[in-house]
């Protein structure tokens, strides 16, 4: 493949369009597998190891991240994280295209986050086509257990996405969001900030 044929490729799966496995297989490379295998039977006292592995796997990864073992993704290094970041286990990352996290987010057991999925109609889906479009978490988001995240969602900043949501649009900031397809419920006001206090 000539670098002007990878460079249409990369500018078809920047729009969003349907591209397939053996036209994206030089991108084989950025693949962090045997990172990933390695972070996940790493003991859980070598903290210094677990580090030095999440700074080869991703893109960027803050300060003060906590990943529990295992995790999963198709290349690691198109995910970016921000500081104190908390991921629960089977966090799986499908990141053919960039997972953009911000600063304090957390994530619960079980979590998808997908930028890829697949054409409808079955001769589309020969050669495993596919398309992808980047996912962004802002700042001090919560998504609940066993959500999933599909291609191209922003979740606004502050909002907490309910245990086993399925979010296919954008969550605006500061809101709660549940269902499937997820859906925002309310804002989080003032007020949440006394529950689950002492007295309540």
């Amino acid at each position: 493949m000539t670098r002007a044929h990878e460079e249409e490729v990369l500018a078809r799966i920047a729009k969003g369009l349907v591209y397939t496995e053996s036209e994206a297989a030089f991108q084989a490379p950025r693949r962090r597998t045997e990172q990933i295998f390695a972070y996940n039977h790493t003991p859980p006292g070598e903290t210094d190891k677990r580090r030095s592995l999440l700074v080869e796997i991703f893109g960027s990864v803050g300060e003060r991240t906590v990943l529990l073992p295992p995790f999963h993704a198709g290349f690691g290094s198109n995910v970016y994280i921000g500081d104190d970041f908390f991921g629960n286990v089977n966090l799986t990352f499908v990141d053919d295209v960039d997972i953009r996290i911000g600063d304090g987010v957390m994530i619960a057991p079980s979590v998808t986050l997908t930028t890829t999925g697949h054409p409808v109609h079955p001769d589309r889906r020969a050669d495993f086509g596919r398309f992808s479009e980047p996912i962004v978490i802002e700042d001090k988001v919560w998504i609940g257990s066993n959500a999933v995240v599909l291609p191209g969602v922003r979740i606004g900043y502050g909002s907490v996405i309910g245990a086993g949501s399925v979010v296919s649009r954008d969550i605006p900031p500061m809101t709660v969001a549940v269902g499937t397809p997820c859906r925002p419920v309310r804002a989080i006001t003032e007020r949440d900030l006394t529950t689950r206090t002492a007295g309540d």
